[in-house]
């Protein structure tokens, strides 16, 4: 883990443009989490998440910005590039950084859950796969933590507000539960547990 000193400018630069994907994220119900690939200096590569939206697995935002890019550069591969993104990579998404022959991945906040670049795991720099990559960790790291607590403070919240209305429901003091305000929200998550991925 790096402390925010170690980082050049133009890092901080590029990890408050992957916030901005989070801050998408944010706003249409998903976990924030943002990514943005660069290439000599230039974003060629943008995605937030978007799995409840896409109502696909593959929508997390390190996939969408690896295809955005792909298509940039005419090339599955992305050497010389360089991944930014808000939360610790998850296995499959630091499988295809792997696959995509990235060259370095800057990392946010840590994913305690499923974090595969050096948490739980770590893909990125496994030595018995044909690459590598250098991992940066911490960069802005309380801001990509905020993002993330607000959501889910937000989140737990809605979900006592629905449990409420549902029992106020079944008791006849109430609706019947199926008029109930934010129910089926994208990103609302059984119970409201914290997985930040």
């Amino acid at each position: 883990m790096n402390g925010d000193e170690t980082f050049s400018r133009e890092d901080r630069k590029f990890m408050k443009a992957a916030l901005k994907q989070a801050e998408k994220a944010l706003l249409i119900g998903e976990v924030p989490i943002g990514a943005v690939i660069v290439s000599e200096g230039k974003i060629i590569g943008r995605g937030y998440n978007r799995r409840n939206t896409d109502h696909t697995t593959l929508a997390h935002a390190e996939i969408t910005a690896i295809r955005k890019a792909n298509r940039k550069v005419g090339d599955w591969r992305l050497e010389g590039c360089t991944l930014y993104v808000t939360l610790e990579p998850c296995q499959m998404c630091a499988g295809a950084l792997v696959q995509s022959r990235i060259d370095r991945v800057v990392i946010g906040a840590q994913s305690f859950k499923s974090g595969c670049a050096g948490t739980l795991l770590n893909i990125l720099q496994n030595n018995e796969f044909n690459h590598q990559i250098e991992v940066d960790s911490g960069l802005m790291q309380e801001q990509c933590t905020e993002i993330l607590q607000r959501f889910f403070k937000d989140l737990r919240r809605r979900n006592k507000m629905r449990k409420k209305e549902k029992a106020a429901g079944e008791d006849g003091s109430g609706e019947d539960g199926s008029g109930v305000p934010g129910a089926g929200d994208p990103g609302a998550e059984e119970g409201g547990k914290q997985s930040f991925d």
